[in-house]
Parts: structure tokens; sequence; C-alpha cells
């Protein structure tokens, strides 16, 4: 396999592994240590909703990945000292490019969410719009779920 075939074939598995990497957010989403544990449930009414955005935490999949696919494609370029040097370059701008790819992947459109409680208490959660349940409306009589942990999640009643 020739050096611009592998570095294509790296480039692409480091997109599908920067895609991975993204969480889902949402009300309806649970992790796998979240499954089967107990969670206290309130009721409520929505008072407000603000569109967000919610950056999900960076892997380090995105730098690492580009570097690695910069580095490869760098050395292809010249020859001796110069192509060492290329391959370095190629390196450190892949990495900063792969970086920028995963910080823009792992970007949700969200939902901070104003909840008058039952009891009288209002809180606010911010979480991904859920695609399943549409985006939450003033009015909209809903679920608050908290988790032993302090996970908070609303969904619609």
């Amino acid at each position: 396999m020739n050096t611009k075939k592998f570095s294509f074939f790296i480039l692409l598995i480091s997109f599908c592994l920067i895609g991975c990497a993204s969480q889902t957010k949402t009300g309806t989403s649970y992790s796998g240590d979240q499954a089967r544990q107990a969670q206290t449930i309130k009721m409520g009414t929505v008072e407000n909703v603000k569109e967000i955005e919610i950056q999900s935490d960076r892997t380090g999949i995105g730098a690492i990945a580009g570097g690695a696919v910069g580095g490869i494609a760098g050395s292809t370029v010249g020859s001796g000292k110069g192509s060492g040097i290329a391959a370095v370059l190629g390196a450190v701008a892949g990495g900063l490019i792969g970086d920028e790819i995963e910080k823009n992947v792992n970007k949700l459109n969200g939902q901070e969410i104003t909840v008058s409680l039952s009891d009288g208490t209002k809180i606010v959660v911010a979480q991904e719009t859920d695609e399943k349940e549409g985006p939450f409306k003033i009015g909209d009589n809903v679920r608050v779920l908290t988790s032993h942990s302090g996970t908070t999640r609303i969904t619609l009643d």
C-alpha cells in the first residue's frame, strides 16, 4: 500500500473514531452505569426555555489521530532532512486540525430548561435537545429524574 493511500485510510479511521467519541446528553439517554439504578422523580411545569450549545468533553483522539495522519503525510514530502522536518510540521498541523475537528463534532444543540416543581421550588437543567421528544416548550408538564449521583434529566410527562 503506498503512503498516500495509507494516509487516506488513517484519516478515514480517525474521522470515524472522532464521531464515536460524541456522547448524547438527552433526557431519554442513559449511560451504562445509570441503568438499573433508582432515581427520585418530581413533577413540574416548564417555565422558561433557552437554546444553548453543549460542548462535550474532548478525548484527545482528534489531536492524536490528526497528528499521526499529518506526520505520515508530511513524511512523504521531500527527502532526507527535509522529509523529517515536513513530518514534524505535518504532525503539528494535523494535531491542531484534528483537535478542531473533534471540538466541532462534539458540539450538541441543547436547552437550558427552567422548571417549576410541584413543591414550589424552581430548578434549571441543561441537556441536549431530544429529537424523539422534541424541544421542550413553556407550559410542558415534565418529570424531573435525579440519580443518587446527582445526574438530573427532564422528560415529558
